[in-house]
């Protein structure tokens, strides 16, 4: 985790809670593009929560600073170049810096659904002031913008508490959190334990805190006695709420996990812990502190992935060499949770299936336009426009695959010419066999940005013409320097199914 002012040691969440489906089916869609480890290695990549929602990727993590960044991107292996947008910047005194561990969830609020970004923050003198904030969405687009909600009453006279995250059982948000048990910390005898509260709306608890879990076991005390970074993980009609365990500081931060067992989340009874970690530190394949995590699904449903942070040595801490790690997680033949052992940063691992999707898998998609939204990309006798009621049908549909040119961009693939690529040529847009040349590969290859018009939708940069945009002009589709209103939108599509 982070530093903290009010003790004498340094310590420290579609994604949305992941609710995850069946166990992956082989062969049900092609994997995703092919990266290594870490997925973001940038100082401030600790505390990682990752998303996959309407076609895209979003990432964020902690900053310690007065700012809330937010990544997006079409595949995995492209958030690591992907650029970071700040889609808040503190300004309440109580609030100010030290931003730890968001953690963003879709949830019903009073006006319909919106994205609701939780995080730990404090005044500028770090850490005894840390609480737990709440932002909300104008729309659906997590990226914002968003509006400032209010800090969370959680402890007795507002006290310390971080790393919250949203759970959702029996139709009920529950807000999981942690705190010291004794209200105060590790220096008069606390312990870093894990708290449970009903929520009456996304950013008002409806008590305070109930008591779930203490750090009992020898593993949850190596450094000091913590339990933190809650994160539920839901499969059919169970449910498990993972955390990280022991001090953040030490190569043994590992993961550990309790098991809804009763009928009411709130009571301490209802919850079985695990008396062996998840997920703990790999000497072999280099990799300490492996935790403070949160899970994903694949963008074809089949897959279960997590994103934690780890270090590459065992005398590296709680600071900024931390870096963001993703891969895939499996299910035990009792139905609990197999995380496996964190991989090497030399292992080059496939990406989460469904991300580049064959034809008729899940995935394959067209593309919708922003100011004619009746409109679809299509090719026709190899040419491309926008039109509505497009017949046939399938010379709308695409495979969006990694870029033939860079496999952190996109190139679109026709479904029933398969072989075919969208491709730029003098400018304008058609339909060509890939003819295996580096001009072809670059020409097909387009940047996926947040929207020109609508940051809720996508733009399309060329390439090798990084100047230029993919846009309908007479609803004919060429690549062009994007300046106006109307060029903007003109440059604004949706991916859709």
């Amino acid at each position: 985790m982070r530093l903290r002012g009010m003790v004498t040691a340094l310590l420290t969440t579609v994604a949305l809670i992941v609710t995850v489906g069946a166990a992956a089916t082989p062969g049900a869609a092609a994997p995703g593009a092919t990266f290594q480890n870490p997925v973001v290695g940038t100082p401030n990549s600790a505390d990682p929560w990752m998303g996959y929602y309407n076609g895209n990727y979003y990432y964020a993590a902690t900053t310690w600073s007065g700012r809330i960044l937010i990544r997006r991107s079409a595949t995995l292996a492209g958030l690591k170049t992907a650029p970071e947008t700040t889609v808040f910047t503190m300004s309440q005194p109580s609030a100010v810096s030290n931003m730890w561990a968001p953690s963003l969830h879709l949830l019903n609020g009073p006006n319909g659904r919106r994205w609701y970004l939780y995080y730990s923050a404090g005044p500028s003198a770090c850490c005894g002031g840390q609480r737990q904030h709440v932002l909300e969405s104008a729309g659906t687009d997590p990226m914002g913008p968003y509006t400032y909600k209010g800090a969370l009453v959680l402890m007795p006279d507002n006290g310390w508490s971080i790393d919250g995250s949203v759970m959702t059982v029996g139709g009920i948000d529950y807000f999981v959190f942690s705190a010291f048990n004794n209200n105060s910390g590790f220096e008069n005898g606390g312990l870093q334990s894990l708290y449970i509260s009903r929520l009456t709306n996304p950013w008002t608890p409806a008590a305070l805190g109930t008591l779930i879990s203490e750090p009992t076991y020898a593993w949850e005390r190596v450094g000091n006695p913590v339990n933190e970074g809650p994160f539920p993980l839901q499969r059919g009609n169970r449910t498990f709420l993972t955390y990280s365990a022991s001090y953040c500081g030490t190569p043994d931060y590992k993961i550990g996990a309790l098991e809804l067992t009763g009928a009411d989340p709130l009571a301490r009874g209802s919850w079985t812990k695990t008396a062996t970690p998840l997920f703990q530190r790999s000497d072999t394949n280099g990799v300490y502190g492996p935790a403070h995590h949160s899970f994903f699904t694949s963008p074809d449903g089949t897959e279960d992935w997590i994103v934690y942070h780890a270090n590459d040595s065992a005398s590296q801490g709680c600071g900024t060499t931390r870096t963001s790690r993703a891969q895939r997680i499996s299910w035990n033949a009792d139905g609990t949770p197999h995380l496996g052992v964190p991989v090497s940063t030399t292992t080059v691992l496939a990406g989460p299936s469904g991300e580049l999707s064959n034809p008729g898998a899940v995935g394959v998609q067209r593309l919708q336009s922003y100011n004619f939204q009746d409109r679809f990309v299509r090719h026709t006798n190899f040419a491309t426009r926008i039109d509505a009621n497009v017949t046939p049908a399938l010379d709308s549909r695409f495979r969006v695959v990694a870029g033939l040119a860079d496999s952190t961009a996109v190139s679109f693939e026709s479904v029933n010419f398969p072989g075919h690529y969208l491709r730029h040529d003098n400018y304008v847009l058609r339909l060509d066999p890939n003819n295996g040349s580096a001009t072809f590969r670059q020409d097909a290859t387009f940047r996926q940005v947040a929207g020109l018009a609508d940051s809720g939708w996508s733009s399309f940069q060329s390439y090798n013409f990084p100047d230029r945009y993919l846009r309908h002009s007479g609803y004919q589709l060429r690549i062009d320097p994007v300046s106006t209103a109307t060029d903007r939108a003109d440059a604004t599509f949706r991916r859709t199914s």
